[in-house]
């Protein structure tokens, strides 16, 4: 999952920024909201941290520029103002959650992952598609019951497809939402991570839960389980 991270505090950002890339995050920074607006605009974000304190442009006028220009990933604004109007402003303009100063990272890292799922209609952390099941908390696999064990990369590609069941997805948004701009970004690389999937998750070649479609991209192609989505 990509991540558009806007705060001026350096020590905070750099704190965060780490940790959010320890949990897999592909992570694009920004210290004040003039550049925050310009990664907004120009990279495929799955969810962002904003700050309401910027310079050059305030948080609040920088979630509103977003929105106005029809980014509709999620936001989750970060305050250190307490009171219950200043949240509210903060969701009129058009944030989905917001957290106070001084937080522990667990609970960002909790509200992000809802708000990713939500945002692709999922409500529960268990990602299910029949008999495989995603753990969005845990970041673990399961097929049948039984674990797999997946690299980091190999998670993220298949937690992206998972969140995306049934959907087309090309290999360019599948790379430029997991992978970090300095990144070799071969698509061979890609490739040799979706067969190692398959290998994975279905030895037999019973399940074929990943398709390919020609010069399109994939799609994950087990059916969301009724449970697992709204």
């Amino acid at each position: 999952m990509r991540v558009l991270l806007v705060e001026d505090e350096a020590p905070l950002r750099e704190t965060l920024a780490a940790r959010l890339k320890r949990e897999g995050y592909a992570v694009d920074s920004a210290a004040d909201g003039d550049e925050g607006l310009y990664l907004g605009r120009e990279m495929p974000f799955d969810v962002a941290v904003i700050d309401l304190g910027l310079p050059k442009r305030p948080g609040m006028d920088l979630v509103k520029a977003l929105r106005d220009e029809g980014q509709r990933y999620p936001i989750l604004i970060l305050t250190a103002r307490s009171s219950w109007q200043d949240k509210v402003e903060g969701l009129k303009a058009g944030a989905d959650d917001y957290l106070v100063k001084p937080f522990h990272v667990e609970e960002l890292l909790a509200r992000l992952n809802a708000l990713v799922r939500r945002a692709t209609g999922w409500t529960k952390p268990v990602l299910e598609c029949g008999p495989v099941q995603l753990d969005t908390t845990a970041q673990s696999i399961t097929v049948d019951g039984k674990p797999v064990d997946l690299t980091s990369y190999e998670y993220k590609v298949l937690e992206y497809l998972m969140l995306h069941a049934g959907e087309l997805v090309s290999k360019a948004d599948l790379t430029e939402h997991i992978y970090q701009q300095d990144f070799d970004r071969d698509s061979n690389v890609l490739e040799v991570f979706i067969g190692r999937l398959r290998r994975k998750l279905d030895p037999d070649g019973h399940l074929k839960p990943i398709e390919t479609v020609r010069g399109r991209g994939y799609r994950f192609a087990i059916p969301r389980s009724d449970s697992a989505a709204e």
